[in-house]
C-alpha cells in the first residue's frame, strides 16, 4: 500500500493535481481490490503497486487535465476494471460516472466494489456500447475510453454518448497520431472536431489523450452493429 502511495502522491504532483489524503488512499484502495481480484479473475497483467498507481491510477487521472470533469457526466466506454471511470469518480466526486462493458462477471464485481469503497457517484451498466447508444443518445457531457479499440473503430462506440458540446476523450499510447490521422473520416462523419492531443510521459514511454469535441448531432445510423463497424471502419 505503502509503495502505491507514494507513487500515486509524486505523480499527482507531476500532474499539477491536488488531492487531500482521504482520496489518495481511496485510490490505492481501489487500486489494491483489483490486484486482489485479479488472483480469481482475469482485470489485469499490472500487478506490482509502483506500475499499478502509474500505468491505471495516474493515468486514469490525466483526463482531469485535459476537460473540466467536476459537475459533469462521463461514460467509461468499455471500462475493463473501472480505468479511466473509477478514479475519476473518486477524484471528483461530484462528476456522475457511467461505467459501461459487456462482461457480466466483471461489471457484477464492479458493481459490488463501489458501494464497499463508498463511491456513490458511479454506477454500472452491463451492455454493448452499440446498444447501450441507443439506449441514452447524446445525454452525456464526455465518453472516455482506454485500450478497446483502433480510433477510427472506437469513436463510432463512444461519439453517439456524448451532447453537442461535449467531447470524446481517447487514451492512446504511442500510436496516437498515426491513429488520428486514419481516423480523420470517422472524425468528420460523426460530429467531431479535434480539440487537442495531450502528451503525458510514463516512465520511458508517452501516453496521450486526444480531446474531441462534439460540434453536431452524430448521424442517426450510427453506430452499426460491431461486426460492422470492425468490417468496414469509417
Amino acid at each position: 500500500m505503502e509503495e502505491m502511495y507514494e507513487t500515486l502522491e509524486a505523480g499527482l504532483t507531476a500532474l499539477g493535481l491536488e488531492t487531500d489524503e482521504k482520496t489518495r488512499r481511496k485510490l490505492c484502495r481501489f487500486g489494491e481490490a483489483v490486484v486482489r481480484q485479479n488472483a480469481v479473475m482475469n482485470l489485469t497483467a499490472i500487478t506490482q503497486p509502483e506500475q499499478v498507481a502509474k500505468l491505471h491510477l495516474l493515468d486514469s487521472l490525466t483526463l482531469l487535465q485535459c476537460a473540466p470533469l467536476s459537475g459533469k457526466t462521463l461514460i467509461d466506454v468499455g471500462c475493463g476494471a473501472g480505468f479511466p471511470g473509477v478514479p475519476v469518480a473518486i477524484a471528483c466526486p461530484d462528476t456522475q460516472v457511467t461505467l459501461l462493458d459487456s462482461l457480466a462477471k466483471r461489471m457484477n464485481w464492479l458493481s459490488s466494489a463501489l458501494p464497499a469503497l463508498e463511491i456513490p457517484n458511479a454506477r454500472c451498466v452491463t451492455a454493448r456500447a452499440e446498444e447501450e447508444a441507443s439506449r441514452c443518445r447524446e445525454r452525456f457531457d464526455y465518453a472516455a475510453s482506454r485500450a478497446v479499440a483502433r480510433l477510427n473503430i472506437l469513436l463510432e462506440l463512444t461519439a453517439p454518448f456524448v451532447r453537442v458540446g461535449g467531447a470524446v476523450l481517447a487514451m492512446k499510447g504511442a500510436a496516437a497520431r498515426e491513429e488520428l490521422q486514419e481516423a480523420k473520416n470517422a472524425v468528420a462523419k460523426l460530429g467531431l472536431q479535434v480539440e487537442a492531443v495531450r502528451d503525458f510521459p510514463v516512465d520511458e514511454a508517452v501516453h496521450s489523450v486526444i480531446v474531441l469535441r462534439k460540434v453536431k448531432p452524430t448521424p442517426a445510423q450510427y453506430p452499426r452493429r460491431y461486426a460492422r463497424i470492425k468490417q468496414s471502419p469509417l
